[in-house]
């Protein structure tokens, strides 16, 4: 019984952690340094996701500007840029939008998912080729 009961727990915990939802704010963190940069919102509006930058850590960078990006964003402050755009859940998985990096005004596709951990896992892609990053929660 006590096999059954433990089977049960761990089962629910499970399919808990695997529908988590993406909403909330999340750290980023830079794949290259390992340092945490900024806290991005993840919301939804109507059917879709976005996401925006609320914080940003390194005090000296609070006041920058997207000087390298185009169109409406070019020389916007990237404190409370939108920078995930138009992403479709998919299941577990939230995919068919896009993430502008401001360091670079890059824009590319994009597809985040909450991993077993209960990290986000956002990855950046051009065609085959692609970047993931792992973000954590903010409690």
């Amino acid at each position: 019984m006590k096999k059954i009961l433990t089977l049960g727990v761990l089962l629910l915990a499970f399919f808990i952690v695997k529908s988590q939802s993406v909403e909330g704010v999340w750290k980023t963190i830079d794949d290259e340094t390992g340092k945490a940069k900024s806290h991005v919102e993840i919301y939804k509006e109507g059917d879709k996701y976005f996401g925006k930058i609320v914080h940003i850590i390194d005090p000296e960078k609070r006041d920058a500007n997207c000087t390298k990006c185009e169109d409406e964003k070019k020389d916007q402050p990237v404190l409370v840029m939108v920078i995930i755009e138009r992403l479709v859940q998919d299941g577990d998985d939230y995919e068919d939008g896009t993430i502008l990096d401001p360091n670079n005004g890059k824009v590319y596709d994009c597809k985040i998912w909450v991993d077993e951990k209960g990290d986000l896992q956002v990855r950046g892609y051009v065609g085959w080729f692609y970047r993931t990053q792992t973000w954590s929660r903010v409690k």
